[in-house]
Order: C-alpha cells, then structure tokens, then sequence
C-alpha cells in the first residue's frame, strides 16, 4: 500500500515570483498572492508545512477595486485605549499607504496562526515598478482571469 507523500520543511524547493498588480483587482490578486505563499500551486502542497514561495508584489499603487469600494471600504485599527478606534477608507489609504491595503488583503487570506505568519513574511509589495530583489532573479508571473 502506498502512503500519502507529505512535504517535509527540508526538502521544500522555494522560487521567487513577481507579480505586476496594475490594473489588478485588489481581491483577486490576493486570493492568488495566498495560494503561491502557501504553496497551493505546487504537487506536493501539504497544510501543515509552509511549502509557498517567495512574492514580491510592485506597482500596488495602481490596484483597483469596484463599485463604490474606494470611498465606502473601510480599514479600522485600535490602540487599545478608550476611543481609541481609527477608521480610514480605501482612497485614503491608498494615497498614504499603497503597499498597506494590498499586504492587509493577502495577509487576511492566509491561516490566523503561527504557520500563516510565516508565510506573511515571504511577501514583499512595493508602491512603484523597482524593487530591490533583483539578485533573487524573480520569475514572472501572470494571474489567472
């Protein structure tokens, strides 16, 4: 009888992939951002091993969102004090944090423990087309859809 293969964190062969998100829909490019960094695309995916690539993400600044998302989408954090709960909105976000709305996106994909964390770190977005992984040779990589 033949056993299930599992992945075992040694023999994990990691790539770097680039990922171009202008004109790109912000929820689909995270959806398929998560996918790479937890490995979904490889055969020998295993759920309890971090098996993803590396993502480096550029032009985040040029992602899109649909309908009246820009001004009614809202992105909260809390300090932890008595009033102390911020809001701010898409458009606003974007033109003072790009890379923000894009890494909170992917980050909410991916498993809320200590596995996902790690596959966070992976994940590399820049605002504008240069990036600093050059030496890294990133291969190119187009969406789906």
């Amino acid at each position: 009888m033949q056993s299930t293969y599992m992945a075992k964190p040694a023999e994990i062969k990691r790539k770097w992939l680039l990922i171009d998100a202008e004109g790109k829909t912000l929820g689909r490019l995270a959806s398929e951002v998560a996918a790479l960094l937890r490995g979904k695309h490889k055969p020998t995916y295993t759920p309890h091993v971090d098996s993803g690539d590396h993502v480096v993400i550029i032009n985040a600044s040029k992602v899109v969102v649909s309908g009246n998302k820009a001004q009614d989408k809202l992105y909260y954090r809390y300090s932890g004090y008595p009033g102390g709960l911020r809001a701010v909105n898409f458009a606003t976000l974007m033109e003072k944090k790009p890379t923000e709305a894009v890494y909170l996106a992917v980050k909410g994909m991916l498993p809320h423990n200590k596995l996902g964390r790690a596959m966070l770190k992976k994940l590399r977005v820049y605002a504008g087309p240069e990036h600093e992984h050059a030496a890294q040779q990133p291969e190119k990589w187009e969406l789906r859809g």
